[in-house]
């Protein structure tokens, strides 16, 4: 039996992921939303310490780094004028690190995420957040469309429970799996945060 291989190995990429300084860093609603309530995420924690060390990390490079919030409706999920809504505390946006609020999955739809990423001249990104099959996966495949070079932080996202459509429940550390093995075959390379330097 052969050893599976990604589209991307097959087709020999590099699959380094990049130097933080070379890259621009974007985080995924990273937002109260996900710490409690009906979307809790089980690994929200440890992925927010995971990013938060990311976040450390990139800063000291003067790597650009995005934050991206889902804007929900008035008095809903994700209402940005609630506590629910903001972005979790250990990742507040410094001065100068744009916060770019989305209405859909795909963090490009919609926003001006891809201008801005364009003005700094780099061509790389590293994405961290939530949820790892939903938002990141949809911001991830339109980067390829956008010829971006994706590298997602792993252990800086998280996910949640789902229904499998026959009564039962796929576990959020399974769809987060699946999702990034999904994503690894031609759309990202898949590393650990502090891998990332």
């Amino acid at each position: 039996m052969t050893t599976a291989k990604t589209l991307l190995q097959l087709a020999g990429a590099d699959l380094n992921p990049p130097r933080l300084r070379d890259a621009a860093l974007v985080l995924i609603d990273i937002q109260n939303e996900y710490c409690a309530g009906p979307l809790a995420l089980p690994d929200a924690q440890t992925a927010i310490t995971a990013a938060a060390r990311l976040l450390a990390r990139a800063r000291e490079s003067g790597a650009p780094i995005f934050h991206v919030a889902h804007k929900g409706r008035a008095g809903g999920l994700f209402d940005r004028e609630t506590a629910r809504g903001a972005i979790v505390e250990r990742l507040t946006p410094r001065a100068g690190e744009p916060v770019i609020e989305k209405a859909l999955p795909n963090s490009f739809a919609g926003t001006d995420l891809q201008s801005k990423i364009a003005a700094t001249g780099r061509t790389n990104i590293v994405l961290a957040g939530f949820m790892t099959h939903m938002c990141v996966s949809s911001t991830a495949r339109a980067a390829l469309d956008l010829c971006l070079r994706t590298t997602i932080a792993a252990d800086a996202c998280a996910t949640r429970d789902l229904p499998d459509g026959r009564g039962g429940t796929l576990d959020a550390r399974t769809i987060h799996e699946v999702a990034l093995a999904e994503l690894s075959d031609r759309f990202a390379i898949i590393a650990r945060g502090d891998a990332l330097t």
